[in-house]
């Protein structure tokens, strides 16, 4: 069921979007060549404690998972495209880095994932996350009231496409206030005019994940979390929490 949020409760929500913002910022300001991808998650913690916020990451146990989650981000680094667990790996000179984070703050929820370059950034990687940006705000632009969840989808997935990535299959967006997946699911591919309609009070989180090479196979790594590519091509993963509301979409995760 999807619950819509009053003015007031997406204001919160803003509140928690921006401590958000402000740790994926600090993360992406430690990440170097030599910085492991422990000690982001350390940042990351710094920055939940100031700002007297908790993570809907940690010790979070879907389905498929063997294990909570051990973190409070995912880092995702070069093949792999979401869900990576942070460990004592240090980045190295090109890598091509995803973090998504949530905060927890007054009972509401924001989620949000950037990708990055450490270092010297090879052209095709640069592309690549240029143009997940490119289907997060296309994705974005088509969030308002009277189109559906199949127009975000459509904007997200047309870009993705035309550049020649892949997208991996049932993987995607979702509804968040209270909790951090909530109703409903939002594709990053999709017939446009399909799904339910978009209203004021809905808020999403709208994550284009692309696969460098084009295809769109993958397969979960070893730790039962990490989702990697199968032909060990790089991938990209952005994200923000968007409000639906009559006077257009509003991203509450921006800083």
């Amino acid at each position: 069921m999807v619950q819509l949020k009053t003015d007031t409760s997406i204001e919160a929500m803003r509140e928690a979007g921006r401590v958000v913002a402000q740790l994926l910022t600090a993360v992406r300001k430690t990440a170097a060549v030599g910085v492991s991808l422990r000690e982001l998650d350390e940042v990351a913690r710094d920055v939940l404690r100031d700002a007297g916020a908790g993570s809907p990451f940690l010790n979070y146990r879907p389905h498929f998972a063997p294990a909570p989650f051990p973190a409070v981000i995912c880092t995702s680094v070069n093949d792999a495209i979401v869900h990576g667990i942070p460990t004592d790996q240090r980045l190295r000179d090109g890598d091509l880095v995803s973090i998504d984070a949530g905060a927890t703050l007054d009972g509401w929820v924001g989620d949000s994932a950037v990708s990055f370059t450490v270092g010297r950034a090879r052209p095709a990687d640069t592309r690549l996350i240029d143009t997940a940006f490119a289907a997060l705000d296309a994705g974005i632009a088509a969030a308002v009231v009277g189109n559906r969840i199949g127009d975000i989808a459509h904007a997200i997935g047309t870009v993705c496409r035309t550049a020649g990535y892949g997208i991996p299959e049932g993987f995607g967006g979702h509804g968040v206030g209270r909790s951090m997946h909530e109703d409903p699911a939002v594709p990053n591919e999709g017939r446009p005019g399909r799904g339910i309609p978009l209203r004021h009070g809905m808020v999403l989180a709208i994550e284009p994940m692309l696969i460098g090479s084009g295809h769109d196979a993958f397969h979960p790594d070893r730790d039962g979390w990490t989702l990697r590519t199968s032909d060990g091509s790089r991938a990209a993963h952005t994200e923000h929490t968007v409000a639906i509301t009559d006077a257009g979409p509003r991203v509450l995760t921006a800083l």
